[in-house]
């Protein structure tokens, strides 16, 4: 009977074109690369890729870091923006890993995005597409004996797993590899809370505010609590306080930055904890500089930078008696050097 078994078990890998015979992962590295191939050449052909040459650079940009520190150096990843106005983001087996051009426009700024793709590139960490398509095979191998003979499709197989969601177990997983990722890869820590708080919002603005956004997005206040408290772990400072009106405040110390727009689907908290986020990541990399900080500034809106690291984006909304975003922009420089003066004197004394 065992031999019956592994018989027909090599011949259903034989008539499936790029299976391995059976053992301990049913689904080689070769294969799991080669289903992704297939899945992605779909998914591109039905949906069309953006033709924007400098979108596209900063989605792979963004999503190379993040695929650089997950574990999987084996592979390699590629990141693109499929032409769908949908909210969503895919991730074929083999790391290839797709954002729609509706979530990055409802998620503009890298801080979200890494977010989003450091989920994505956590299911392909965790190869929860190649698991679940194992388990269906074993149950596809059952049907075989049973039928003397059906055969099945993988790449079907990895699709129905695409779309159709994956377990609770595997999307906590995958937040919680993008956690830490994020953070591994030097992006904001609150980076994929920020990215479960919209989806979660743009869910409830949908009548659907039990199972979140999509059907493969389950219990969305359940994975914001547990990120939450992973957040909670790294006492970041600065501290982000939300107001009863919906604007928030930045502190440290004595030290305080207000922010009272929400700009968009994007709430004044929300922009708040992007740029305390980013001013611990500033921490991180050791003494601040009161000079890195600079403006780039866009006309309708100004982006607040300390060196590579993106602080902030603020719009004439936020410019008040400034007249302008980017003359706004240059006076919040001078609130951020009065910051990094807060927090060198502060580890000057720790460290006397």
């Amino acid at each position: 009977m065992r031999k019956l078994f592994l018989s027909l078990l090599c011949s259903l890998c034989l008539c499936l074109g790029f299976m391995a015979p059976a053992q301990a992962g049913m689904i080689s590295l070769e294969d799991e690369i080669k289903m992704g191939q297939a899945t992605a050449q779909q998914l591109e052909s039905q949906y069309g890729v953006v033709q924007d040459e400098a979108l596209q650079a900063r989605v792979n940009r963004i999503g190379q870091r993040l695929a650089a520190v997950c574990g999987r150096d084996e592979l390699e990843f590629s990141f693109k923006v499929l032409n769908s106005p949908e909210v969503n983001a895919l991730a074929c087996p083999g790391g290839f890993v797709y954002v729609f051009k509706g979530l990055v426009d409802y998620m503009p700024s890298d801080t979200e995005l890494a977010g989003v793709i450091g989920h994505e590139v956590g299911h392909v960490a965790e190869k929860h597409t190649v698991h679940a398509i194992e388990k269906q095979m074993w149950t596809s191998l059952a049907l075989i004996l049973a039928t003397k003979g059906q055969s099945m499709d993988l790449v079907s197989m990895a699709q129905q797993v695409i779309f159709a969601g994956y377990s609770r177990t595997d999307e906590r997983g995958a937040d919680k590899q993008g956690f830490y990722n994020t953070i591994k890869a030097g992006y904001n820590p609150y980076s994929m809370l920020l990215t479960l708080y919209k989806l979660d919002d743009l869910a409830k603005e949908q009548g659907n505010s039990g199972y979140g956004i999509f059907a493969s997005h389950p219990d969305p206040e359940a994975r914001i609590a547990k990120v939450e408290k992973l957040v909670k772990k790294l006492d970041i400072h600065p501290d982000v306080i939300v107001h009863d009106n919906g604007t928030a405040t930045v502190s440290e110390g004595n030290w305080r930055f207000n922010i009272h727009q929400s700009i968009g689907n994007t709430k004044a908290k929300y922009r708040a904890y992007m740029l305390a986020g980013s001013l611990w990541t500033v921490r991180q990399r050791g003494r601040v500089n009161p000079h890195y900080f600079v403006v780039h500034d866009h006309g309708s809106s100004a982006d607040l930078y300390y060196d590579d690291i993106q602080l902030l984006t603020l719009y004439r909304q936020d410019a008040d008696a400034f007249g302008s975003a980017g003359a706004y922009a240059a006076a919040c420089t001078e609130l951020l050097q009065d910051w990094a003066r807060v927090v060198n004197a502060e580890s000057d004394k720790k460290h006397k």
